[in-house]
């Protein structure tokens, strides 16, 4: 037990250390993410200035500042607060003998380095993908997805915003992910890492952009708003799934654009009623829903 604790506090200790030393500018700079994560919300925000979709849309938007909080939240304080949980389930995996290399497929570390990436990449976004679906299919999960469709006016910030349970679900898959690949994670992973933030961020701004053709393949602003419809094609319990690739929901027919005027209503039935403010969005997930 003496063992875990140490471990946990190491680990908690070292990602303080790490977020402190990026806020410092005492980490290489294509792995600073604190950093990385201002700029491109800066140059995104820009964009959404200089070129609005929504037009009559506030620059400071409904929930804004709300948003910008989520994003360090989620990105930086809750990742320091985990990291301990991780290195313990870590450890407890090890002594089962279930390692990174348990699941492996594939080996892709001695392919060439761009192949790497583009692997590493795809197949991440897939795992997100399919998660994503759950998070609207199955209302145990949905109740915690709530918090990232209760935004009601889109901006870049509302990419991040979301119940930290997510990074619950999403992180064993996300592993999972890895260890299809034999455990690998590119050296130049931190490429694929800002290329999904700037993806994000794009795909939640009020900007108007699709990509041309190859919106077959990137997730766009377009069409992630429909994801955030208010209003449901009946049968459906959501559409446009994609993380950063739109590719897997044409190939699994969960596409669904009708018109691009940017002008529908966003959220969720009963969102009129969903908390506000930061500390009841997070509990809410967890109380009995009252119908």
């Amino acid at each position: 037990m003496e063992k875990y604790l140490d471990e946990f506090i190491n680990t908690f200790l070292e990602t303080v250390d790490w977020t402190w030393k990026s806020i410092i500018f005492e980490v290489p700079w294509y792995t600073n993410y604190f950093w990385g994560l201002i700029a491109i919300s800066l140059v995104v925000w820009g964009l959404e200035i200089i070129f609005p979709w929504r037009k009559k849309q506030s620059i400071f938007r409904h929930d804004f500042w709300l948003d910008a909080f989520y994003m360090f939240f989620n990105f930086f304080i809750f990742s320091i607060v985990i990291s301990g949980v991780y290195k313990i389930l870590g450890l407890l995996f090890g002594e089962f003998n279930i390692t990174t290399k348990s699941l492996s497929l594939i080996d892709i570390s001695h392919w060439a380095p761009w192949l790497q990436l583009l692997v590493f990449f795809v197949i991440l976004d897939f795992v997100q993908w399919c998660t994503h679906v759950l998070l609207h299919r199955y209302p145990v999960l949905w109740k915690f997805h709530k918090v990232h469709h209760s935004v009601k006016e889109m901006g870049f910030a509302a990419h991040l915003r979301y119940h930290w349970m997510e990074n619950i679900f999403y992180k064993p898959l996300k592993t999972f992910g890895v260890m299809i690949l034999g455990g690998f994670e590119p050296e130049q992973a931190y490429i694929v890492h800002f290329s999904t933030i700037c993806i994000g961020h794009l795909n939640h701004a009020n900007i108007k952009l699709t990509w041309g053709i190859f919106k077959y393949v990137l997730n766009n602003p377009v069409m992630h708003l429909y994801h955030h419809a208010y209003a449901v094609p009946e049968g459906r319990t959501g559409m446009n799934y994609g993380i950063s690739l739109s590719l897997w929901d044409y190939i699994f027919k969960t596409n669904y654009i009708p018109e691009d005027s940017g002008t529908i209503e966003i959220g969720f039935k009963g969102d009129d009623r969903f908390p506000s403010n930061f500390i009841d969005q997070n509990r809410y997930g967890f109380k009995k829903e009252q119908k």
